[in-house]
């Protein structure tokens, strides 16, 4: 499917979602996530049903291959942290923020802790570590997340952050068994329990109000920095499999 087939406005998805329900058969209510998601494919099933993602699962992924694939995420993680931070001020509520405050606290504590021991197990050099040479898709994801949360208010924001945590979740949880290298099978978990479930619906429910309320302007600009999170995430798993650090087609360009 492609979301060129997906109605081009919210508005006209809602009726779309609120035509189907209106026999009973389907109680959902209109989703602007939802909404975003649909009009992202192909890219949305790209990243989430990767080669990458399903080698990882198998257990076959080439460790060269997730040791660069590693750095280079745990040189875009600063990036995510603070663009976390510039969501938790603008949250409309204590309790926006204090959920967010307890998310950045996993990223900078438990999941910082990860890295540092999935680095000693490849051998990866300190050098590489702390600064690393960025591939160009790198650097465009933090592009993008710094100029949403730059630019825009809470809902631009979540507009990238929301597909960045939902395409993790979406892939880890599509395996049956784990890996048996620790660093595989830690990083599937990390992104696969319980409250990492709870925080990405909770994430999805306030970009679903936002959007929801947002002008409709404002809703086409959210589905755009949306859909462009999710094809920069394909290329950044593209990215891990070229020893260039660059994937066989160019990065794709932004609006």
């Amino acid at each position: 499917m492609s979301g060129d087939s997906v109605a081009d406005t919210f508005e006209e998805y809602a009726a779309t979602v609120e035509s189907t329900s209106s026999d009973g058969t389907n109680g959902d209510e209109p989703r602007f996530t939802e909404w975003c998601r649909a009009r992202s494919e192909p890219d949305w099933t790209g990243a989430t049903e990767h080669r990458f993602t399903e080698e990882l699962h198998a257990g076959t992924l080439d460790d060269a291959v997730f040791r660069r694939y590693l750095v280079q995420d745990y040189a875009f993680l600063e990036t995510l942290v603070g663009t976390f931070g510039h969501a938790l001020g603008d949250a409309p509520s204590m309790t926006a923020k204090s959920r967010l405050a307890d998310f950045l606290g996993t990223l900078t504590d438990d999941e910082d802790d990860y890295f540092e021991r999935s680095f000693d197990a490849l051998e990866v050099a300190a050098v590489e570590r702390t600064d690393p040479m960025l591939q160009p898709v790198t650097r465009a994801l933090q592009d993008l997340l710094e100029r949403a949360a730059r630019e825009g208010g809470y809902a631009e924001t979540l507009a990238v952050l929301v597909p960045a945590e939902w395409i993790y979740r979406s892939w880890a949880g599509m395996g049956t068994e784990l890996p048996d290298r620790d660093y595989l099978s830690e990083w599937v978990t990390i992104h696969d329990n319980p409250a990492f479930d709870e925080f990405v619906a909770w994430l999805r429910a306030e970009l679903d109000r936002e959007g929801a309320a947002a002008s409709q302007r404002r809703q086409q600009r959210l589905t755009r920095l949306f859909e462009r999170t999710v094809e920069l995430e394909v290329a950044f798993f593209d990215a891990a499999f070229e020893p260039s650090g660059e994937p066989e087609n160019d990065v794709p360009d932004g609006d």
